[in-house]
Protein backbone atom coordinates (compact mmCIF):
# COMPACT_ATOMS: atom_id res chain seq x y z
CA UNK A 1 0.00 0.00 0.00
CA UNK A 2 1.30 3.46 -1.21
CA UNK A 3 2.01 5.58 1.77
CA UNK A 4 3.67 9.15 2.33
CA UNK A 5 7.49 8.65 2.07
CA UNK A 6 7.95 10.72 6.07
CA UNK A 7 5.67 7.95 7.52
CA UNK A 8 7.82 5.30 5.48
CA UNK A 9 11.09 6.67 6.84
CA UNK A 10 9.33 7.05 10.47
CA UNK A 11 8.57 3.19 10.56
CA UNK A 12 11.74 2.35 9.49
CA UNK A 13 13.45 3.85 12.51
CA UNK A 14 15.44 6.49 11.17
CA UNK A 15 13.68 9.76 12.47
CA UNK A 16 10.25 10.71 13.75
CA UNK A 17 7.26 12.04 10.77
CA UNK A 18 7.99 15.17 11.36
CA UNK A 19 12.14 14.68 11.59
CA UNK A 20 11.75 12.76 8.40
CA UNK A 21 10.05 15.65 6.81
CA UNK A 22 13.08 17.91 7.20
CA UNK A 23 15.27 15.01 5.63
CA UNK A 24 13.19 14.84 2.73
CA UNK A 25 12.75 18.67 2.19
CA UNK A 26 17.00 18.80 2.35
CA UNK A 27 17.40 16.86 -0.50
CA UNK A 28 18.58 13.67 1.73
CA UNK A 29 16.57 10.91 0.90
CA UNK A 30 16.11 9.06 -2.76
CA UNK A 31 13.51 7.00 -4.29
CA UNK A 32 14.69 4.29 -7.04
CA UNK A 33 17.60 6.72 -7.46
CA UNK A 34 15.72 9.82 -7.97
CA UNK A 35 16.06 12.65 -5.13
CA UNK A 36 12.58 13.61 -3.75
CA UNK A 37 12.57 16.95 -2.39
CA UNK A 38 8.43 17.30 -2.29
CA UNK A 39 6.36 15.95 0.83
CA UNK A 40 3.13 15.11 -1.05
CA UNK A 41 3.66 12.39 -2.91
CA UNK A 42 2.92 8.49 -1.42
CA UNK A 43 5.46 5.75 -2.73
CA UNK A 44 5.76 1.87 -1.90
CA UNK A 45 7.88 0.51 0.79
CA UNK A 46 9.30 -2.31 -1.89
CA UNK A 47 10.95 0.63 -3.45
CA UNK A 48 14.86 1.47 -2.99
CA UNK A 49 14.26 4.38 -0.23
CA UNK A 50 17.79 5.98 1.14
CA UNK A 51 18.20 7.95 3.24
CA UNK A 52 22.06 9.94 2.89
CA UNK A 53 22.20 7.04 0.40
CA UNK A 54 22.30 4.39 2.66
CA UNK A 55 18.85 2.31 1.49
CA UNK A 56 15.70 1.91 4.25
CA UNK A 57 15.85 -1.43 6.65
CA UNK A 58 12.02 -1.46 7.21
CA UNK A 59 10.84 -2.66 10.18
CA UNK A 60 7.38 -4.69 10.85
CA UNK A 61 4.66 -2.76 10.47
CA UNK A 62 2.89 -1.56 13.27
CA UNK A 63 -0.96 -2.90 13.38
CA UNK A 64 -3.61 -1.95 16.36
CA UNK A 65 -6.93 -3.58 16.95
CA UNK A 66 -9.60 -2.94 19.44
CA UNK A 67 -10.87 -7.20 20.25
CA UNK A 68 -13.87 -7.79 22.32
CA UNK A 69 -12.44 -10.37 24.63
CA UNK A 70 -15.26 -13.49 25.33
CA UNK A 71 -14.15 -15.23 28.84
CA UNK A 72 -12.09 -18.02 28.26
CA UNK A 73 -9.64 -17.03 26.57
CA UNK A 74 -6.08 -16.55 27.99
CA UNK A 75 -4.94 -12.66 27.80
CA UNK A 76 -1.38 -14.02 26.71
CA UNK A 77 0.19 -14.43 23.33
CA UNK A 78 0.44 -18.24 24.34
CA UNK A 79 0.49 -20.78 26.49
CA UNK A 80 2.68 -23.58 27.72
CA UNK A 81 -0.51 -25.53 28.93
CA UNK A 82 -2.15 -25.41 25.03
CA UNK A 83 -5.24 -23.39 26.71
CA UNK A 84 -7.04 -20.43 24.67
CA UNK A 85 -5.26 -17.29 24.02
CA UNK A 86 -6.77 -14.16 22.68
CA UNK A 87 -4.51 -14.51 19.38
CA UNK A 88 -6.70 -17.38 18.44
CA UNK A 89 -9.15 -14.71 17.69
CA UNK A 90 -7.30 -12.88 14.93
CA UNK A 91 -5.77 -15.58 12.96
CA UNK A 92 -5.90 -13.47 10.19
CA UNK A 93 -3.23 -11.24 11.72
CA UNK A 94 0.31 -11.92 10.52
CA UNK A 95 2.55 -9.75 12.90
CA UNK A 96 3.15 -11.04 15.99
CA UNK A 97 0.93 -8.71 18.01
CA UNK A 98 0.28 -8.95 21.75
CA UNK A 99 -2.07 -7.66 23.99
CA UNK A 100 -2.12 -4.74 26.09
CA UNK A 101 -2.41 -5.58 29.54
CA UNK A 102 -4.54 -8.25 31.05
CA UNK A 103 -8.28 -9.18 30.95
CA UNK A 104 -8.86 -12.48 33.52
CA UNK A 105 -9.92 -15.56 31.81
CA UNK A 106 -13.26 -15.17 33.12
CA UNK A 107 -13.91 -11.07 32.56
CA UNK A 108 -14.70 -9.98 29.15
CA UNK A 109 -14.85 -6.67 27.11
CA UNK A 110 -12.56 -4.24 25.58
CA UNK A 111 -8.85 -5.47 25.08
CA UNK A 112 -5.85 -3.67 22.84
CA UNK A 113 -4.09 -5.74 20.77
CA UNK A 114 -0.89 -4.70 19.05
CA UNK A 115 2.70 -4.54 18.08
CA UNK A 116 3.94 -1.23 18.91
CA UNK A 117 5.84 -1.95 22.08
CA UNK A 118 6.82 1.42 22.74
CA UNK A 119 2.97 2.91 22.84
CA UNK A 120 1.50 -0.14 25.26
CA UNK A 121 4.71 0.80 27.40
CA UNK A 122 3.22 4.12 27.82
CA UNK A 123 -0.20 3.22 28.08
CA UNK A 124 0.81 0.71 30.88
CA UNK A 125 2.83 3.40 32.70
CA UNK A 126 1.15 4.69 36.00
CA UNK A 127 2.13 8.40 35.69
CA UNK A 128 -0.97 8.76 32.55
CA UNK A 129 -3.42 7.04 34.76
CA UNK A 130 -5.47 6.14 31.60
CA UNK A 131 -9.23 5.83 32.52
CA UNK A 132 -10.66 1.71 32.36
CA UNK A 133 -14.45 1.03 33.07
CA UNK A 134 -16.27 -1.62 33.65
CA UNK A 135 -19.57 -3.30 34.33
CA UNK A 136 -19.69 -5.29 36.98
CA UNK A 137 -22.72 -7.70 38.19
CA UNK A 138 -22.48 -8.14 42.06
CA UNK A 139 -23.72 -10.08 44.87
CA UNK A 140 -25.30 -8.88 47.43
CA UNK A 141 -26.22 -5.33 46.27
CA UNK A 142 -23.82 -2.87 48.01
CA UNK A 143 -25.24 -0.49 50.18
CA UNK A 144 -24.25 3.59 48.91
CA UNK A 145 -21.97 3.64 51.86
CA UNK A 146 -19.76 0.85 50.74
CA UNK A 147 -19.07 2.07 46.85
CA UNK A 148 -18.25 5.38 49.09
CA UNK A 149 -15.60 3.74 50.12
CA UNK A 150 -14.46 2.54 46.19
CA UNK A 151 -14.87 5.95 45.71
CA UNK A 152 -12.51 6.89 48.17
CA UNK A 153 -10.19 4.75 47.72
CA UNK A 154 -10.12 0.99 49.62
CA UNK A 155 -7.17 -0.80 51.09
CA UNK A 156 -5.90 -3.96 49.51
CA UNK A 157 -3.34 -6.57 50.85
CA UNK A 158 -1.36 -4.67 48.09
CA UNK A 159 -2.40 -1.43 49.19
CA UNK A 160 -4.88 1.52 48.94
CA UNK A 161 -5.96 1.86 45.85
CA UNK A 162 -7.08 5.44 44.21
CA UNK A 163 -10.35 6.48 44.64
CA UNK A 164 -12.83 5.31 41.65
CA UNK A 165 -15.83 6.62 40.20
CA UNK A 166 -18.67 4.30 40.87
CA UNK A 167 -22.41 4.32 39.16
CA UNK A 168 -24.86 1.93 40.80
CA UNK A 169 -26.43 1.33 37.31
CA UNK A 170 -29.56 -1.36 38.12
CA UNK A 171 -30.34 -3.65 40.95
CA UNK A 172 -32.75 -7.05 40.36
CA UNK A 173 -33.19 -8.99 43.79
CA UNK A 174 -29.99 -9.99 45.17
CA UNK A 175 -27.77 -8.57 42.51
CA UNK A 176 -26.92 -4.98 41.20
CA UNK A 177 -24.75 -3.90 37.99
CA UNK A 178 -22.14 -1.27 38.85
CA UNK A 179 -20.32 0.48 36.40
CA UNK A 180 -16.67 1.24 37.87
CA UNK A 181 -13.80 3.62 36.61
CA UNK A 182 -10.38 3.02 37.27
CA UNK A 183 -6.71 3.97 36.30
CA UNK A 184 -4.65 1.45 38.20
CA UNK A 185 -3.90 -2.20 36.90
CA UNK A 186 -3.21 -3.76 39.60
CA UNK A 187 -3.61 -7.68 39.09
CA UNK A 188 -7.91 -8.66 39.33
CA UNK A 189 -7.80 -5.32 41.12
CA UNK A 190 -11.68 -5.23 40.12
CA UNK A 191 -13.04 -8.33 42.06
CA UNK A 192 -10.65 -7.84 45.07
CA UNK A 193 -12.25 -4.36 45.14
CA UNK A 194 -15.67 -5.35 45.50
CA UNK A 195 -14.59 -8.60 47.97
CA UNK A 196 -13.51 -5.73 50.34
CA UNK A 197 -16.79 -4.52 50.58
CA UNK A 198 -18.47 -7.99 50.99
CA UNK A 199 -19.43 -8.37 47.04
CA UNK A 200 -18.64 -11.19 44.87
CA UNK A 201 -18.38 -10.52 41.14
CA UNK A 202 -20.49 -12.91 39.24
CA UNK A 203 -19.55 -11.26 36.10
CA UNK A 204 -17.17 -8.41 34.48
CA UNK A 205 -16.87 -6.78 31.79
CA UNK A 206 -14.96 -3.80 30.31
CA UNK A 207 -16.76 -1.58 28.44
CA UNK A 208 -14.16 1.46 27.95
CA UNK A 209 -10.03 1.93 27.40
CA UNK A 210 -9.42 6.03 27.57
CA UNK A 211 -11.85 7.13 24.56
CA UNK A 212 -12.56 3.78 22.85
CA UNK A 213 -15.54 1.34 23.36
CA UNK A 214 -16.61 -1.09 22.23
CA UNK A 215 -19.28 -0.06 19.83
CA UNK A 216 -19.98 -1.75 16.22
CA UNK A 217 -17.79 -5.29 17.62
CA UNK A 218 -19.41 -8.16 18.93
CA UNK A 219 -18.24 -9.88 20.88
CA UNK A 220 -15.05 -12.55 20.08
CA UNK A 221 -14.58 -9.93 16.94
CA UNK A 222 -12.15 -7.16 16.47
CA UNK A 223 -11.63 -4.03 14.30
CA UNK A 224 -8.43 -2.26 13.49
CA UNK A 225 -8.05 1.33 15.11
CA UNK A 226 -8.31 4.41 12.94
CA UNK A 227 -5.37 6.73 12.66
CA UNK A 228 -7.31 9.08 14.78
CA UNK A 229 -7.62 6.46 17.84
CA UNK A 230 -3.72 5.58 17.36
CA UNK A 231 -2.97 9.36 17.55
CA UNK A 232 -5.19 10.02 20.72
CA UNK A 233 -3.15 7.03 22.17
CA UNK A 234 -0.12 7.96 21.40
CA UNK A 235 -1.28 11.91 22.75
CA UNK A 236 -2.19 10.03 25.92
CA UNK A 237 0.91 8.19 26.63
CA UNK A 238 2.85 10.98 26.30
CA UNK A 239 5.10 10.00 22.57
CA UNK A 240 5.50 11.86 19.86
CA UNK A 241 4.06 9.48 16.81
CA UNK A 242 6.53 7.87 14.32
Amino acid sequence: MAERLQKIIAQAGIASRRAAEGLILAGRVTVDGKVIMELGGKYESSQRICVDGKPLTLAEEKVYFLLNKPKGYLSTAKDERGRRTVLDLLPEVKQRVYPLGRLDNNTEGLLLISNDGQLMNGLLHPRYKVNKTYVARVAPVPAENALDKLRQGIRLEDGLTAPAVVRLLDTVEDEAKVEITIHEGRNRQVRRMFAAIGCDVRALKRIRFAKLNLAGVKRGHYRPLTDAEVAELYHIAGIEQA
